[in-house]
């Protein structure tokens, strides 16, 4: 049975095979949403309380998911085996999702203790090289090795001597692995090079270039950046891109450019319980002299987080509202 065949082999911790459990839980004859919230259960080792808060849905949505496949694949009798041809490429999208959304669980870990969970990062990088290198021609595959490299590459400095989440901004450059940079800076070229548009991997892969090539924070071409976002949310429109795009903004041409897309999210029902909206906006408060608005958006977004570390850096940034002081970077861009 497929669903058995799949625990048994992550109870044996089966290594490359790893590539051919994340193929059959991505099968077509389950819906693209079991597809992701089926792997990540069995692969990336992520609750249903992750799952959910990662697609912004209920709990109980992503548990009845996850039951409904695994019937469908017992059901099915569906293969333990990586696809080739155009079955490859027909299933290569919804594989990308799942690798994504593993590798951003844990670069920042949405509930626990600790701000990162590096064996999510190094499990979905190693699965993003192995399929770069089974499709070659799949630019938005490279798009997304691109952008998990870069990113990966900040692992070090992210994190404080006290295990405090250091944001962007402020990360000491030098600790960035500039191995990992080239390495990303490789496989974007790689997208580049297969012409065309870029994919939204590799759009976001375009925005991480930036700051990695920027060797101080001062030097980050956030007007690039603003029109990477542009060009995102054109293409893959969604309110969570245009809080970013929002925090791009702001650094480009003021906080009060920011605030203003900020605001007109206040009412989408995707975000009421996503800390990053009042997070985000109490930083733009802050940074206009709104301190009081600032706090309450901050305290607000201390107590909608459910990761340890990150609440109480909330909470220090709302008292340091109450003192009518500011920070330096945006949580947006961490």
């Amino acid at each position: 049975m497929a669903v058995l065949a799949l625990e048994n082999a992550v109870d044996d911790n089966v290594g490359d095979d790893l590539l051919s459990l994340v193929f059959t839980s991505c099968h077509p004859v389950l819906s693209p949403e079991a597809r992701v919230a089926l792997t990540l259960r069995l692969l990336g080792g992520l609750t249903t309380v992750e799952i959910a808060r990662a697609f912004l849905v209920p709990e109980p949505t992503v548990a009845q998911r996850i039951v409904r496949a695994k019937r469908t694949l017992t059901e099915a009798r569906v293969p333990f085996e990586v696809p080739r041809g155009e079955e490859l490429s027909a299933r290569i999208a919804s594989v990308l999702e799942v690798l994504y959304l593993i590798f951003n669980e844990g670069y920042s870990a949405t509930a626990g203790d600790d701000w990162m969970r590096p064996a999510l990062c190094e499990d979905a990088l190693r699965m993003i090289r192995i399929l770069a290198e089974l499709a070659p021609k799949e630019a938005e595959v490279h798009g997304l090795a691109a952008l998990m490299e870069i990113q990966a590459s900040r692992s070090r400095a992210r994190i404080g001597p006290n295990g405090r989440p250091v944001l962007l901004l402020d990360q000491n450059r030098l600790l960035w692995d500039h191995v990992l940079i080239q390495r990303g800076l490789t496989a974007l070229k790689r997208t580049e090079d297969l012409g065309g548009a870029l994919g939204p991997y590799a759009l976001q892969a375009a925005i991480a270039a930036c700051h990695a090539r920027a060797r101080v924070a001062a030097e980050t071409d956030w007007v690039k950046i603003s029109a990477l976002y542009d060009a995102l949310s054109q293409l893959t429109p969604s309110p969570v891109v245009e809080l970013n795009r929002a925090v791009a903004l702001s650094m480009a041409f003021g906080p009060a450019a920011g605030l203003e897309v900020v605001d007109a999210l206040m009412s989408e029902p995707s975000l009421k319980g996503y800390h990053l909206l009042p997070t985000v906006r109490g930083e733009f408060l802050a940074k206009l002299g709104r301190w009081t608005e600032a706090r309450a958006e901050l305290e607000r977004a201390a107590s909608l987080t459910q990761n340890a570390q990150e609440r109480s850096l909330l909470l220090e940034r709302a008292e340091a509202c109450a003192q009518g002081s500011l920070w330096s970077s945006p949580k947006g861009s961490a």
